[in-house]
C-alpha cells in the first residue's frame, strides 16, 4: 500500500533529494517521475556514486569512447560525464529553483576527493567547475575537513554556491558554518552580494554502524539520530544570532542543514528509520533509491523533530557512559569518509581507463 510519507514531508517544510545520480535515471524519466509524484526536490552525488554507475554497467561506455577517441581521458573524461548529467538534472529541477525562490531545486558535482587537504587547489577547482556547468542550481561539494574550511570560506566569498560535505559532527557542523559566514562577510564588506547559497551534510547512519558493537542493545541505531538532533538544534541557534541576523538584512539567505547517510545500515531496523527521526523543518533529507522508494511505500507520517533536537543530549551523554569518545569517533568517520571517496575516485578512473581496453 502506497504512503504519501515523502509529500507531508515536503509539506512540513523539508526537502527530499535523491542521493543518486545516473544515465539512465535521467534517460527512463525515473528522475522525473520521482519529482512529479515522490516530492524529490533535488539531488546528490558522489564518486562512489559515479564509480558504480560507470563501472557496473555500459551506460556511459558510448560517450566514454567518444571522448576517449577525441583525446580526453582521465579525471577531465570524468568531469565531462558528471557535468552531462548533473547539468540535465539541474535543469529538470530548474522550475522547482525558481519556484521555490531559488531556495530549493539545486544538485551537487563534487570536487576532486585528492583535494580534500588541499586549500588552494580545491577553491581553484571549484571555481572552475562550477563556470564550466553554467548552472545557478548547482552546488560544488566541498569536504568540511581543517584544509576544507578555508576552501569554503574562499568559495562562498567568490561567489559559489557550496555544498559542505563529510561533517560528522555538531563541532564539524558549526566549524562549516562559521567559514560559511565568514564568507559571507567577506562579501558584505566588499559591496558584494550576500546571496550565495549553501547546504551542509551531516552524515549520520555510520555513526551506528562504528558503535553498534560496542554499545548495549538498547542504544543501537540511536546515535546517528542524536547526532542529527543536536546539528539542527545548532543549525536554529546559529540563524537565529544577530550575526547571521546583519547578513539577513544584508541579503544572505540560511545555509540549510542537510541529512546525508540516511539509507539504514542495519537490516534489522526500519528502512526509513532516518528519515522518520530527523523529519525537521526547514531542513534537507537526501537518501538513497532504496529509501526513497520503502519511504513511498510504508512511510509512516512524519512528527517534526523537536526545535530543541529532542532526547539528543541524552542519548549522546548514554553513549559518551557507555565508553564512546565522541569527538575521536567524528574526527575518525571523517578522515574515513575522505578515504573512502579517494578509493571510490580511484577505482573510478580504473573503469574509465577499463573501458578504452575494452574498446581497444
Amino acid at each position: 500500500m502506497a504512503s504519501n510519507a515523502p509529500g507531508l514531508l515536503n509539506r512540513l517544510g523539508q526537502s527530499l533529494w535523491l542521493d543518486n545520480i545516473t544515465r539512465d535515471l535521467l534517460e527512463s524519466g525515473t528522475l522525473k517521475r520521482y519529482v512529479d509524484e515522490l516530492s524529490i526536490t533535488g539531488l546528490t552525488s558522489n564518486p562512489t556514486i559515479f564509480d558504480n554507475a560507470i563501472s557496473r554497467h555500459d551506460w556511459y561506455d558510448a560517450e566514454i569512447h567518444k571522448q576517449l577517441d577525441a583525446g580526453t581521458s582521465g579525471e577531465a573524461l570524468f568531469f565531462n560525464l558528471a557535468i552531462q548529467d548533473l547539468g540535465r538534472a539541474a535543469d529538470l529541477f530548474l522550475p522547482i529553483y525558481q519556484r521555490s525562490g531559488t531556495v530549493d531545486g539545486f544538485v551537487s558535482l563534487e570536487v576532486s576527493p585528492l583535494l580534500a587537504y588541499d586549500t588552494k587547489a580545491t577553491v581553484v577547482q571549484a571555481r572552475a567547475l562550477h563556470a564550466r556547468a553554467n548552472r545557478p542550481n548547482l552546488f560544488i561539494k566541498i569536504p568540511g575537513t581543517a584544509e576544507g574550511l578555508p576552501a569554503i570560506e574562499d568559495s562562498i566569498f567568490a561567489g559559489v554556491p557550496i555544498n559542505v560535505t563529510l561533517l560528522f559532527s555538531t563541532e564539524q557542523y558549526m566549524a562549516a558554518a562559521d567559514a560559511t559566514l565568514k564568507g559571507l562577510e567577506r562579501r558584505v564588506a566588499a559591496g558584494l552580494s550576500a546571496d550565495v547559497r549553501s547546504v551542509a551534510s551531516v552524515f549520520v547512519s555510520r555513526w551506528d554502524v562504528a558503535v553498534t558493537a560496542s554499545v548495549p542493545a538498547e542504544l543501537r541505531n540511536t546515535l546517528g539520530m542524536a547526532v542529527g538532533g543536536q546539528a539542527y538544534k545548532a543549525y536554529r541557534d546559529i540563524h537565529e544570532s544577530e550575526r547571521f541576523q546583519r547578513l539577513a538584512n544584508a541579503g544572505a539567505r540560511a545555509q540549510r542543514l542537510l541529512f546525508a547517510s540516511t539509507g539504514t545500515k542495519d537490516k534489522a531496523a526500519s528502512d526509513t528509520l532516518y528519515v522518520a527521526g530527523l523529519a525537521a523543518p526547514n531542513t534537507v533529507n537526501t537518501m538513497p533509491e532504496d529509501t526513497l522508494l520503502a519511504l513511498a511505500d510504508h512511510g509512516v507520517p512524519p512528527h517534526a523533530l523537536p526545535r530543541d533536537g529532542g532526547d539528543a543530549e541524552a542519548v549522546l551523554a548514554a553513549h559518551v557512559k557507555a565508553g564512546i569518545d565522541l569527538t575521536a569517533l567524528a574526527a575518525r568517520l571523517q578522515s574515513d569518509g575522505a578515504k573512502s571517496f579517494v578509493k571510490s575516485w580511484t577505482e573510478l578512473l580504473g573503469a574509465i581507463g577499463a573501458k578504452n581496453k575494452v574498446a581497444a
